[in-house]
């Protein structure tokens, strides 16, 4: 994102900002920057999309009924935890843990705008090379920055799988405390009203019988102006 106006960079938020319940971190999280650090370059994506995951009561979450797991501890840990794992065995899905050890809420992170044309450059660069190790594999032609397909470019980092490749994330970066990592964190970023922010079902969680229908998926409503970024929902 840079630095603001009076020259100081974004502050990064702390424990305090995560130790609170998944759907009130998951509404404050809109607007906020998330940093990834890259062999591409520092990334920086504004969050536009999240879900909640209210713990051992939700039938859609991961910890439903008490399921602790090696795979699911990271839900466990400390508030500004990450927590990302693998869907289809393929993609990666990113998230962080809300509230406090041993209450496992958490927050999916959907979608990202890039924050500044450094970071939506270093997106570009992550996706196409993602892509084209599938046009390797195929002994098809790459993909170049000029050749880049549109629609690369318009979905960059609309959804949770596109959103790590976009960023790096990969399962190198579960468990990994946020509010003191010097390479994976979040920041302050733009503001979001309240009347901004729109609440619809969780995706792709059918099976959860009546939490499928709970509203706990908020976005930035689409037209909303991203001042530094590009809004794609």
């Amino acid at each position: 994102m840079g630095k603001k106006g009076n020259g100081k960079m974004p502050e990064r938020l702390g424990r305090e900002f995560f130790a609170r319940d998944g759907i009130t971190v998951a509404k404050e999280l809109l607007g906020k920057t998330l940093v990834h650090e890259t062999e591409a370059g520092t990334v920086r994506g504004i969050i536009t999309e999240v879900e909640s995951y209210m713990g051992e009561s939700d039938k859609g979450s991961h910890t439903y009924g008490g399921k602790r797991t090696e795979r699911t501890e990271p839900m466990y840990h400390k508030g500004g935890t990450s927590y990302v794992y693998l869907i289809y065995g393929m993609y990666s899905c990113m998230n962080i843990a809300a509230m406090t050890e041993g209450i496992p809420q958490a927050v999916l992170l959907r979608s990202v705008v890039p924050a500044d044309g450094e970071s939506r450059q270093c997106m570009i660069n992550l996706r196409l090379a993602e892509l084209n190790k599938r046009q390797m594999k195929k002994e098809k032609p790459l993909y170049t920055p000029d050749s880049c397909p549109v629609s690369l470019k318009k979905h960059l980092a609309d959804g949770p799988g596109k959103l790590c490749i976009a960023m790096g994330i990969t399962r190198a970066d579960n468990d990994v405390d946020m509010t003191e990592s010097d390479a994976f964190y979040v920041t302050e970023g733009i503001a979001v009203s309240r009347k901004q922010i729109q609440a619809g079902k969780r995706i792709g969680i059918d099976y959860a019988e009546e939490a499928a229908d709970y509203l706990w998926r908020f976005f930035i409503s689409a037209g909303n102006d991203l001042s530094e970024g590009e809004a794609s929902i």
